[in-house]
């Protein structure tokens, strides 16, 4: 099994660097490049598995190049970037993003986002061979994939967990804190509108008058199950 590949984009040289360095240390084999345009072309021809994304870049900025990314991609994103405003926070999980850090930032904080992230996405081998149906919903586990009224959607990482979760628990309510426990994988430092977030961008791709779907339990939390 070959070296995890990670692109590192940021117009800062010294910081794309000083990245490449302890994630080069991990073990994983790095690109970095400089500038939006050439991040979403190397997001094509170096397939990596997880892409730092800076937000201020030159030419294409890190919003942009998360949509491009997404419109072909799944890979996990971790957004890195000087903002540290909510909105800025919430715009990048709506635009795919799978996780987000605050510069400056302790180098060994990023390395171990990156692993968490990384082994949140390895396949397993039971979950492999299976295929969730309900309705016209069909999910299956082993290439994350959703195909809905006969028509394949696009789920960015972090939607499809949510949604496969959820869908692996039908008619059982978790709480926001419980999802981000569960789907996000560490200790979140933020508001639990991450998870609002991301329910309202899968009930925009399924119909949410179907017979099953993602529900709002009062204002505990959230459960897959029948209308």
């Amino acid at each position: 099994m070959g070296k995890q590949k990670i692109l590192i984009v940021d117009d800062d040289m010294h910081i794309a660097e000083l990245i490449s360095l302890y994630m080069t240390k991990e073990g994983y084999e790095t690109l970095e490049v400089y500038d939006g345009k050439e991040a979403v072309q190397a997001a094509e021809s170096f397939q990596p598995d997880l892409i730092l994304l800076d937000l201020m870049l030159p030419g294409m900025d890190g919003y942009q190049v998360c949509t491009e990314v997404r419109k072909t991609s799944r890979v996990p994103i971790i957004m890195l970037t000087a903002k540290g405003e909510t909105f800025d926070k919430v715009l990048g999980l709506e635009l795919g993003a799978d996780d987000y850090i605050v510069k400056p930032f302790d180098p060994k904080e990023l390395v171990a986002r990156v692993k968490a992230v990384l082994r949140r996405y390895e396949p397993k081998q039971e979950e492999d061979k299976s295929i969730l149906k309900f309705g016209e919903l069909e999910i299956n586990l082993s290439n994350y994939s959703v195909v809905y009224q006969g028509k394949s959607l696009d789920f960015p990482p972090k939607e499809f967990e949510l949604l496969s979760f959820l869908a692996q628990h039908p008619n059982r309510v978790f709480t926001r804190e419980q999802l981000l426990d569960r789907i996000w994988g560490y200790e979140y430092v933020g508001d639990t509108r991450t998870v609002d977030v991301h329910v309202k961008r899968i009930r925009e791709k399924l119909n949410s008058e179907d017979e099953w779907g993602i529900r709002t339990v009062w204002s505990v939390g959230y459960k897959f199950g029948q209308k």
